[in-house]
């Protein structure tokens, strides 16, 4: 760890240069996304929540998905007294903590003079384990950390200016960014937005008919109901158990939810950096650091060597059962191949913002979207050969579902019969899963997605040394392409969804 800094968010807003942390495989930000970072703890969190499969679990791990509690906490107070003129977003504040120290943080957003109910967000460090000393939101009491919230009433100084304030500890510390809020935002932030729809976002939109998919579905997986508003692919979780229905939550929220944010900050740089905003710790630095901080989350340390739950630490994991681990993709242990192609490719984006060169930008984001779906891809396939093959039971049903949930939209814009096979074979309640069919169909569309056969590998066999077999297939080596080929098929792929 760096020396703990306390920086200020207005101070950041202006461009303050400073230091930070290596994220995932010592991808070092420009700005400080620490506060991005620690979303991961809120899908720990969930996941922990639901692994418990208890009624009482599930409740509190929704409300952790819908409140969250470990980014962006900010406190909502009342003013006795009006503002006495107007205060800009990022005007600093400062009172007293519950115990009893010094507590700072910054205005949420404009006021007006006059105003009373204030959202205040609450300053941060550089330090992931103990970035901000407020955490309340709807994480589970034994979770919360309250000794750095603002007492609840006193005085309280805005913009240099003394007022006295009230408010509740428990019910008004809050969090503005959650794991929820990454799919129920999506129609704003990548669909009506400028130079929007984003084409990965208008693909699931496409498929399933509506833009909160991801939300849909992990609230039905916690709720134990059923999805039936999609145009594809709908689900009844009333089918499945506590230990199906927590399956299809975390997973949801971590491939689905999390997974497309991550890509939507590469966009949103694509756009900053054609507009000419490059300055450190705005726009299109932050952004694209983002979209690195979400893709690893803090967990995963600042080499890739802890156990992280976001994108990354999937893919660490697949890799293993595909024999897809290490620099050259041939080992069953270690880092992912991916990832270590997809943190060369967040270094790159990095470079070419600082260049200016916006068209390489581009192209770099359409392979790393590409490449974020092998992992789910495989997952899905792996899931297919469990239930399929081996005849496991539920847990592996709805790891499954939701792997194919996750990636079907793609796969149905390079060949809708090859989406319909995985469908009608991965979906919740499918009459039966072909694990050949399911294999089959995915790796017609390789070359359409921009990724090759030795990009994904075969499931492999520990024991005999051996992928294992797949009827009507070919040998993983006949399906291998041309690198180059790959890349001139990843700079343009996704241009289909804007057509």
């Amino acid at each position: 760890m760096t020396p703990l800094k306390t920086l200020g968010l207005a101070a950041l807003l202006k461009g303050v240069s400073a230091s930070y942390d290596y994220i995932g495989l010592g991808y070092e930000p420009k700005s400080n996304v620490v506060d991005r970072l620690t979303i991961d703890l809120d899908q720990q969190s969930l996941s922990n929540l639901v692994g418990l499969q208890t009624t009482e679990g599930f409740a509190d791990a929704e409300r952790v998905y819908k409140d969250g509690g470990n980014s962006k906490s900010y406190a909502v107070i009342e003013l006795d007294s009006g503002l006495s003129s107007a205060v800009a977003k990022g005007a600093p504040v400062s009172a007293m903590s519950v115990d009893g120290d010094a507590v700072t943080g910054v205005m949420y957003q404009d006021y007006s003079a006059g105003e009373t109910n204030i959202k205040i967000q609450y300053d941060i460090s550089d330090d992931a384990t103990n970035h901000v000393k407020c955490k309340i939101g709807g994480l589970p009491m034994a979770e919360q950390v309250e000794g750095g919230c603002f007492q609840g009433g006193g005085e309280i100084t805005i913009d240099n200016e003394a007022y006295t304030y009230n408010y509740n500890v428990q019910t008004d510390n809050q969090n503005g960014r959650t794991l929820r809020g990454f799919s129920t935002a999506a129609k704003k932030k990548m669909y009506d937005c400028e130079n929007c729809p984003y084409p990965e976002h208008n693909a699931f939109f496409e498929y399933y008919g509506i833009h909160d998919y991801g939300d849909q579905w992990v609230s039905a997986a916690l709720d134990g109901t059923a999805v039936s508003g999609f145009n594809n692919y709908n689900a009844n979780f009333n089918s499945y158990g506590l230990e199906g229905r927590a399956e299809a939550a975390k997973k949801g929220s971590a491939y689905v939810n999390v997974h497309m944010y991550v890509i939507r900050e590469f966009r949103d740089a694509i756009d900053d950096c054609k507009a000419g905003k490059f300055k450190d710790n705005d726009d299109a630095v932050l952004a694209w650091d983002e979209g690195v901080a979400f893709y690893a989350g803090s967990l995963e340390g600042t080499d890739g060597s802890g156990s992280g739950v976001m994108p990354m630490a999937l893919a660490d994991k697949r890799c293993q059962n595909y024999k897809t681990c290490g620099a050259l993709g041939n080992e069953v242990s270690g880092v992912a191949k991916v990832n270590i192609d997809l943190f060369k490719l967040f270094q790159s984006g990095t470079a070419e913002i600082s260049q200016k060169k916006c068209s390489d930008l581009e192209k770099t984001v359409a392979t790393i979207s590409s490449k974020m779906y092998i992992p789910l891809i495989q997952g899905t396939m792996r899931y297919a050969h469990s239930v399929g093959t081996l005849g496991e039971g539920e847990k592996a049903k709805s790891e499954g579902a939701t792997f194919a949930f996750a990636v079907l939209p793609m796969i149905a814009n390079c060949d809708t019969n090859a989406a319909k096979t995985i469908a009608a074979n991965m979906g919740v309640g499918a009459s039966s899963t072909s694990y050949a069919d399911v294999v089959n169909a995915f790796e017609s569309t390789y070359s359409c997605l921009g990724i090759s056969q030795s990009d994904v590998g075969r499931l492999w066999s520990v024991v005999d040394n051996a992928p294992y077999a797949v009827r009507d297939a070919g040998p993983a080596s006949t399906f291998s392409m041309i690198g180059a080929a790959v890349g001139a098929v990843a700079s343009t792929v996704f241009a289909f969804a804007m057509m």
